[in-house]
C-alpha cells in the first residue's frame, strides 16, 4: 500500500511578555491577603490587633514582591509545539508543547494553546496545561486533538502563565508559534484495506493467467493474418520481410486510467452525522457524535480508491468542480503522485451554488479522450426536471465506464420511513417519499444506459466503490 507521510513539523519562539504589568498576584497571594481580617475579629476587643493586619498584608505583598522579582523575564522563556503526525478528518492527533527555561528558579507554568475551531471542537481542551520547568531543562506536556474540518488554518498563539513553586506572584508571557497546518481528508488504515489489497492481488494473477487477447490495446504478439482480421491490425513492416500479411494480437492493458469526478456544489455541502457503531472503535474526544460533510466523505473515498488503483497499476486524475473547476490533476502514478492529489483533495471546498456540471463533462471528453473508468461522485438535485447532471452522465457513457455515486440524506430516507402521527408529519413524510421515488427513478434510467450506479448513505460508499472497481478489474471493463 502506498502510504505517503504528512507533517507539519514544528514552531519554535521566544516568549515575549503579554500585558504591560510586570507581574500579577496569584490566587494564593489574594487569599492569604483576605486571611488578614481576621485580625480585624480580635480588633474589636484589642485595637492592636487591627495594626496587625496591615503588618500582615504588608509582609505578604513584601514576599509577593520578592517571589515576583525572583521570576525570569519572558525574554529567558523559549517554547515549541511539535506535532506527532498530520492532522486528519476521523483521526487523532497528539500535540507536544515544550518550554526551556533560561532562569534560575523552577517554574510552574500554565500553557494555554490557541487553535482555531477547525482543529478541536468547542469542548475540547478548555483547561489550561499544566508543566513544571527546571532551570536549562526543556519541559514537555502533550495533548490530543479531533480536527473537524479540511483545508488550511493558521494556529494563534502560545499563552504562557509562570510562577515560582512559592507561588505568590506570577507573570503573564506569550509565543509566537503561528503556523498553517493543512488537515487532510479522512484517511482509511492499511488494516482496513487488506481485504481490498487481497482482491487486487487474485485479480491480477488471474488476468495474467487468462491473458484475454483481443480485449484490450495492448500489444501482445505478432501472428499471421486470418480472415475477418481488422485490417488496422495489419503490421506493414512485419509483412513486408516475411512476404505474408501479419497482424498485431493485443490484450486487455494492465495499466488503465481511473478519473475521480467530485461535484463541489452546493448539494454536497450538507452534512451527515455519523453513526455511534461506526467509529466503535475509536472513541470520540469530546464526547459528541461526528458531523462531516457530504464532500468529506467523497473525498475520503477518493483517497483509497486512488490507493487501490495505483496499487493495482492503474493511473489515476482528479476532477474536483464547482461552477469553475477548483483541482485538476492529470492522471499518473507514485507514491509522489498520490501525495499530490491528496494535497489537492485536502483544499477542496464546498461552494453555495449549483455545481456547473456540463462544463466539468465538456473538459472531461477533452482530457480523456480514450475509454477509461470514471467514478462520479454527486448528489441529485430536489427539481422536478431532469437534473443537469443526468444529462452530462449520459454523454460520458457514450466512450467512458462511468461509476455513478449519488449519496444519499439518511435524515430524508428516515422521515420518508417513518410512521406520521400528525398531519404535519404525513405531509412531511408524502414529500420525502417523493423525493426518494423521483431520485429512484433517475438512478434507474441512468442504470439502463449501461452506468454502474451507487445510492448509498455517505458512510457507506467507500467500500461500496472500493468493490466496484475490483469487479471492473475483474470483467476488464474498461
Amino acid at each position: 500500500m502506498i502510504a505517503p507521510q504528512f507533517h507539519p513539523g514544528e514552531v519554535r519562539g521566544q516568549c515575549e511578555p503579554h500585558g504591560k504589568m510586570g507581574f500579577a498576584l496569584t490566587p494564593r497571594s489574594i487569599a492569604l491577603l483576605l486571611a488578614g481580617f481576621a485580625f480585624l475579629v480580635f480588633g474589636l476587643w484589642d485595637v492592636r490587633l487591627s495594626y496587625a493586619m496591615l503588618a500582615w498584608d504588608a509582609l505578604v505583598l513584601l514576599a509577593a514582591l520578592l517571589d515576583g522579582m525572583r521570576l525570569p523575564k519572558a525574554e529567558n522563556l523559549a517554547a515549541t509545539r511539535r506535532w506527532s503526525n498530520a492532522p486528519s478528518l476521523d483521526s487523532q492527533t497528539e500535540i507536544e508543547l515544550t518550554i526551556e527555561n533560561r532562569g534560575s528558579v523552577i517554574l510552574e507554568c500554565r500553557l494555554t494553546d490557541d487553535l482555531p475551531a477547525a482543529l478541536m471542537d468547542a469542548t475540547a481542551h478548555s483547561e489550561p496545561l499544566l508543566v513544571t520547568a527546571f532551570p536549562r531543562v526543556p519541559a514537555s506536556v502533550r495533548y490530543r486533538i479531533e480536527p473537524q474540518e479540511r483545508g488550511d488554518c493558521t494556529t494563534g498563539l502560545l499563552y504562557v502563565r509562570y510562577r515560582s513553586p512559592l507561588g505568590l506572584a506570577e507573570r503573564w508571557a506569550k509565543a509566537p508559534l503561528t503556523q498553517t497546518v493543512r488537515v487532510y481528508p479522512m484517511l482509511r488504515t492499511s488494516e482496513e484495506q487488506q481485504i481490498f489489497l487481497a482482491r487486487s492481488r487474485q485479480i491480477d494473477l488471474q488476468l495474467r493467467q487468462t491473458r484475454q487477447r483481443g480485449l484490450g490495446r495492448d500489444f501482445e504478439s505478432l501472428r499471421e493474418y486470418r480472415e475477418g482480421d481488422d485490417l488496422r491490425d495489419i503490421c506493414w513492416t512485419a509483412s513486408a520481410r516475411r512476404g505474408n500479411l501479419i497482424t498485431r494480437q493485443y490484450q486487455t492493458e494492465r495499466s488503465q486510467p481511473v478519473w475521480i469526478v467530485l461535484d463541489c456544489g452546493r448539494l454536497m455541502r450538507s452534512r451527515v452525522v455519523a453513526a455511534p457503531q461506526a467509529h466503535a472503535a475509536m472513541p470520540l474526544a469530546s464526547g459528541s457524535l461526528r458531523a462531516h460533510s457530504k464532500l468529506d466523505h467523497a473525498c475520503s473515498t477518493a483517497v483509497a480508491l486512488a490507493q487501490l488503483a495505483l496499487f493495482s497499476g492503474d493511473r489515476v486524475g482528479l476532477l474536483a468542480y464547482g461552477q469553475t473547476v477548483q483541482q485538476r490533476l492529470l492522471p499518473g502514478r507514485g507514491a509522489a503522485h498520490l501525495r499530490q492529489m491528496i494535497e489537492l483533495l485536502a483544499q477542496v471546498r464546498a461552494e453555495s451554488s449549483e455545481a456547473d456540471h456540463l462544463r466539468a463533462t465538456a473538459l472531461m471528453g477533452r482530457l480523456q479522450p480514450r475509454r477509461s473508468l470514471i467514478l462520479w461522485i454527486t448528489d441529485l438535485a430536489e427539481t422536478a426536471m431532469r437534473p443537469e447532471v443526468i444529462d452530462g452522465a449520459m454523454q460520458l457513457l457514450r466512450r467512458h465506464v462511468l461509476l455513478f455515486v449519488a449519496m444519499a440524506q439518511p435524515e430524508v430516507d428516515a422521515i420518508a420511513q417513518e410512521r406520521p402521527k400528525t398531519v404535519e408529519q404525513m405531509f412531511r413524510s408524502a414529500a420525502a417519499q417523493e423525493l426518494a421515488g423521483r431520485r429512484e427513478l433517475l438512478i434507474a434510467r441512468l442504470h439502463e444506459q449501461g452506468a454502474l450506479t451507487l445510492d448509498l448513505n455517505p458512510e457507506a460508499v467507500t467500500s461500496s466503490v472500493l468493490n466496484q472497481y475490483l469487479m471492473v478489474k475483474e470483467r476488464a471493463m474498461v
